[in-house]
């Protein structure tokens, strides 16, 4: 139930840009939420916006008071505490909208594609540049985080999508991202 929520807000740092913050800072978040097994997290950005693209410096978690209280702490944030101020846990305002928040993936680089088809299926270059035209290649337009994989520690582009508002909350879990195709989070 994401009764309350609590906002972390990146302070500007002249060596860092914000997006490299938001990054580290998320990466944070989803590291705690799987050490803790946690799926009871939701997350927002108030400051979202899609021209000029991005997630602004507003991380706002969501969920029960009792479960946000592991991030009220500065511990979990290690490294990027000295660029975060943690605000209290509040209660979510009475009324408010609700919304998903959900990852959207792209179909971003047909050369890759094409390379992951010919590895899987055996097809020749000729026979793969058939099955998969250039037209499939989208460029994506939404704001995205950018997060280390702690698996293979290659980078890769969170990207960020908002469902639409609605009038009531749909109650289930989040994923380790704190982000859901179908739980609602408040939003304000």
């Amino acid at each position: 139930m994401t009764s309350h929520y609590l906002d972390l807000r990146l302070l500007p740092d002249p060596e860092t840009a914000p997006a490299q913050l938001l990054g580290a800072l998320y990466d944070r978040l989803h590291i705690t939420l799987v050490a803790a097994r946690r799926d009871d997290i939701g997350v927002s950005f108030p400051g979202y916006a899609v021209n000029p693209r991005t997630l602004g410096n507003i991380m706002r978690l969501h969920g029960s008071a009792a479960g946000l209280a592991t991030f009220a702490k500065p511990e979990w944030l290690r490294a990027v505490r000295d660029h975060v101020r943690i605000g209290a846990i509040v209660p979510t305002p009475a009324g408010a909208p609700h919304r998903t928040v959900q990852r959207r993936q792209f179909k971003t680089s047909v050369e890759r594609l094409r390379r992951r088809r010919m590895r899987r299926k055996g097809e020749t270059a000729e026979q793969v540049a058939l099955a998969i035209p250039r037209i499939v290649e989208r460029e994506p337009t939404i704001p995205f985080a950018r997060l280390r994989s702690h698996s293979t520690g290659q980078t890769y582009c969170l990207f960020i999508a908002m469902g639409r508002l609605q009038a009531e909350p749909r109650i289930g879990t989040f994923n380790a991202h704190g982000l859901s195709l179908t739980t609602t989070i408040p939003w304000f």
